[in-house]
């Protein structure tokens, strides 16, 4: 396995020890803007690492883990690499639009502050059934662009691939989210 394969490993499976539970939480519950560069470096010591450095350090791990799982040849590498870029952006812009939207009926709706302002609501309500069209039609171009670069096999492969990424996710937010508890836990003995 390449340095940088293993620096990157080793990076995300230390997230299932680092992260806080508050920063695992506002990682699942509030998408991460659109990282700049996957080499900023994590948090050290007793410092929190953000939803955005979790979201840079997965996305960086799925670009290393891709070319080996798909058995991407170097010729396909450089578009797939692009491409994917592109559908993980695609989605994450997606995600913060639906997100703010979700937010502005959360304030419009609320019993304590909210207004009764039908016709705001009736109008979110609208932008985020258009937002949610435009994310499936966005997304399904991405795909499209990430598929014109794999043959049938890796096509299939790449949506395995996915869905496995997805549950590695899910399951370094929980036993992070569990390690915090247990810091905690042990902060107030």
């Amino acid at each position: 396995m390449p340095a940088n394969r293993v620096t990157c490993t080793a990076a995300l499976l230390s997230l299932a020890v680092a992260i806080p539970g508050t920063a695992a939480q506002r990682a699942t519950q509030t998408p991460a803007p659109a990282p700049t560069s996957v080499e900023q470096p994590a948090p050290t010591g007793d410092q929190p690492i953000s939803a955005r450095q979790i979201q840079q350090l997965f996305d960086a791990f799925i670009v290393l883990q891709a070319q080996e799982k798909l058995q991407l040849s170097d010729a396909q590498y450089g578009k797939f690499v692009t491409r994917l870029k592109a559908l993980q952006e695609t989605r994450r812009t997606h995600q913060q639009a639906h997100q703010k939207i979700l937010n502005d009926l959360r304030k419009l709706t609320n019993p304590q502050t909210g207004s009764n302002d039908e016709a705001a609501i009736t109008e979110r309500l609208k932008a985020l059934h258009d937002e949610d069209e435009a994310a499936a039609t966005d997304v399904r171009k991405a795909y499209a662009g990430v598929d014109e670069t794999l043959d049938l096999r890796q096509q299939a492969r790449f949506r395995i691939f996915e869905d496995n990424m997805e549950q590695q996710k899910l399951e370094l937010l929980m036993r992070a989210r569990q390690n915090a508890r247990a810091q905690r836990g042990n902060a107030k003995k």
